[in-house]
């Protein structure tokens, strides 16, 4: 099913996964491309303008067990208090509204996936964890994670990402660069403080990043060019630290533009353009159910981010690769991407040690 089809069929149809589910090959819009950094809260955030001008069911997500037996339905409107919790995989989830969302984005003139998050969102807790992973981790099959959308689209990055971790993938959110840039410049851009200072040409894909360190008012464009840096054109850049730099730009830059979102009062206009660039299998009444959740968590305080831990300066095969450190993603995993009341152990997970 196309992901149009949910906001054709009216907003209230929730999603639904299954094993079957997984076997299905999705559709993808475009050519598989780079990935640009999008930040789950501002597709949040954004679609909290819809509720003034849209009429839909307003529903909390839904995902479904792989044994249909155990699945027990919500309701999870946003009156509803006494939905019961959902039980995936045979366990039980550890608060009735708990969920792994994938972020990512797509650039269709490009190739490769260049930046993944997997976010926990737990409504009952007041909690959003954000955890980044790196393009270049090593995943079981001896490919990079990077390579993982090109090889078979979101489902292909989805259950590498869920045999790597041990976690299930719930949803996921995508939107495209030129959504990424038009997102930004309908909030009038964003205030950012550059980390360091950019010069990057790349003629093949006419990239060209030239800025210095400090405070400054970035437009759409400017903003994509700023997470898109890696290096400079010597080579240099972030400490030797490329992508962990990039990463860390990346999660500030998110940080900033969902301060803004918050102190917006009213961004219709931005409703046409998330319906436009972002594909997912949330239902719209599941996003704004999601944002409501998100305003009420209490600001930025509620927020966490981190990245996977491990070591950029690995090498397997002959190629450069991010190598998981086993302790502590399983650490990492449990406090901030286990959406299951019971911890996740060492024997769920497929990690790959060169």
């Amino acid at each position: 099913m196309r992901e149009q089809d949910y906001y054709e069929r009216g907003y209230d149809d929730e999603p639904r996964r299954s094993k079957k589910a997984k076997k299905r090959k999705r559709k993808q819009s475009g050519s598989r491309g780079e990935r640009v950094v999008v930040t789950l809260l501002s597709l949040l955030f954004l679609t909290v303008a819809v509720v003034a001008t849209v009429k839909y069911v307003v529903r909390a997500p839904e995902p479904v067990t792989d044994n249909e037996d155990q699945q027990t339905q919500q309701d999870g409107t946003a009156e509803d208090s006494d939905a019961i919790q959902t039980i995936s995989n045979g366990r039980e989830r550890k608060s009735k509204y708990c969920y792994n969302i994938l972020l990512y984005g797509v650039d269709n003139d490009a190739g490769g996936s260049d930046t993944n998050m997997l976010m926990r969102f737990d409504a009952e807790g007041k909690k959003i964890d954000i955890v980044s992973l790196p393009r270049d981790t090593l995943m079981s099959n001896g490919h990079k994670l990077n390579s993982s959308y090109n090889n078979g689209g979101t489902e292909k990055l989805r259950s590498n990402i869920e045999d790597m971790l041990g976690v299930p993938v719930d949803f996921y959110v995508s939107v495209d660069l030129k959504g990424f840039i038009t997102l930004i410049d309908q909030i009038d851009g964003v205030d950012f403080d550059v980390p360091e200072d950019m010069d990057y040409d790349d003629p093949y894909q006419d990239l060209h990043i030239h800025f210095k360190k400090g405070l400054q008012h970035l437009s759409g464009q400017q903003s994509m060019e700023v997470v898109r840096f890696r290096h400079n054109n010597d080579n240099t850049g972030y400490g030797g630290r490329q992508d962990i730099g990039r990463i860390g730009t990346q999660q500030a830059f998110l940080k900033a533009v969902a301060q803004k979102l918050m102190k917006l009062e009213n961004v219709p206009a931005m409703a046409e353009t998330f319906l436009k660039y972002v594909k997912t299998d949330l239902t719209l009444g599941n996003l704004v159910w999601l944002a409501n959740e998100a305003l009420g968590m209490g600001g930025m305080d509620a927020i966490s981010f981190a990245t996977l831990p491990g070591d950029g300066t690995g090498w397997y095969k002959g190629m450069s690769v991010y190598a998981l450190d086993p302790t502590q993603v399983l650490e990492m995993t449990n406090s901030m991407l286990n959406p299951y009341a019971a911890d996740i152990t060492a024997a769920d997970q497929n990690i790959l040690v060169p």
